[in-house]
């Protein structure tokens, strides 16, 4: 009997993830495709919660809050994940739509999440975005700042379930993978949010726990 070939950008994604997990000895099910939605209209969403998508990410805040209350509504068992940098005045808008957090880095952050927690009576899982290339452009904290971040998230009452990265561009990522492995290890972390359309298998071979994929699914922007 021949096996079906994969005909959507969604069961080519998921094949290839099921290919790379068992290359990694890892079974599918062990990591989260959260399928990047920025820029996107809610039409190409609803195409992917029909094919039975049901964790997406965005970027931004207020364009989260504009496309997915009334998506929400309609499929209320999808999970919302903000994979982009937040601003910490925008700290209780995300607390109140999203499900995780792939983007604390900062005690200012750290700061208004704790204020609104407390406020909305509600908490989120969040990983803690490390800037594992060392690049001034981008956000995440230190290496050496971890530590320190982490202990005073814990004070704060955020639940910090894992580390994020984003690796720097044209370079071999796999080893900038492996060191974000050791850290969460290191700290006794189990979830690793790392990997996206061009690298995510690399990423699942190296332990990755959440992929986050635009392009692959959604096409380019």
């Amino acid at each position: 009997m021949e096996q079906a070939v994969p005909s959507s950008p969604l069961e080519i994604v998921r094949s290839r993830m099921a290919g790379a997990a068992r290359i990694a000895g890892r079974k599918p099910d062990q990591i989260t495709l959260v399928a990047v939605s920025k820029t996107k209209p809610a039409e190409a969403i609803l195409d992917l919660i029909a094919q039975g998508q049901r964790v997406f990410g965005e970027n931004r805040v207020q364009e989260a809050q504009e496309k997915w209350p009334a998506i929400r509504a309609a499929y209320p068992d999808v999970s919302l994940h903000l994979v982009g940098q937040l601003q910490s005045n925008k700290a209780e808008d995300a607390l109140a739509l999203f499900d995780y957090i792939h983007s604390l880095d900062r005690a200012s952050l750290i700061a208004a999440l704790g204020k609104a927690q407390d406020k909305l009576g509600r908490k989120v899982p969040c990983f803690v975005q490390v800037n594992i290339g060392a690049e001034e452009q981008k956000g995440g904290c230190t290496v050496a700042e971890l530590p320190a971040l982490l202990d005073q998230a814990r004070a704060a009452g955020i639940e910090v379930i894992g580390l994020m990265c984003v690796p720097p561009a044209n370079i071999e990522p796999a080893p900038f993978f492996a060191l974000l492995d050791k850290l969460a290890d290191d700290h006794g972390l189990d979830a690793l949010s790392m990997g996206m359309s061009d690298d995510f298998e690399t990423a699942i071979q190296l332990g990755a726990t959440h992929i986050r994929v635009g392009s692959a699914l959604f096409g380019n922007r």
